[in-house]
């Protein structure tokens, strides 16, 4: 009878809890930012199902128009592979962006903030969404 009712809890508990995927292997700072992110989509879009690393995969590896390169996307720094060290357009190195081969990325709200602004804004010209953010955080702990 144990067997039965734990995996019942645990079913529960994964149903309560549908951005713990993202969130798995983050600390509390992040997790939380994460779930803001969460309550943030919910409110602009019904039927939110959650952030998806696929949707945060094309987001990245979308080429736009770039006076200064021709084109640009987030792989043009960090690489296609986020396992690997990658340049900035000025020369600067960037340590890998996988949090798999780097523990530092992903582990401070407001440098997180502070970079996917950043870059969506000279990728796309503007802030991301709070959905784009979730998936591309996604994206990134998936590798």
């Amino acid at each position: 009878m144990r067997i039965p009712s734990l995996f019942t809890s645990v079913c529960l508990f994964v149903t309560m809890a549908p951005g713990l995927g993202l969130a798995a292997g983050l600390n509390a700072e992040m997790t939380k930012y994460v779930q803001v992110l969460e309550a943030q989509t919910k409110k602009q879009e019904t039927g939110f199902k959650g952030f998806d690393a696929e949707r945060g995969r094309k987001i990245f590896f979308d080429a736009r128009p770039n006076d200064k390169t021709g084109t640009i996307s987030c792989a043009t720094c960090h690489t296609s592979d986020l396992k690997k060290s990658g340049k900035t357009l000025v020369g600067k190195v960037v340590e890998p962006l996988a949090p798999s081969v780097n523990k530092k990325r992903l582990t401070n709200v407001k440098d997180t903030e502070k970079w996917l602004t950043r870059n969506f804004k000279q990728v796309y010209g503007r802030e991301g969404t709070a959905r784009e953010k979730g998936d591309v955080l996604k994206f990134i702990i998936a590798q």
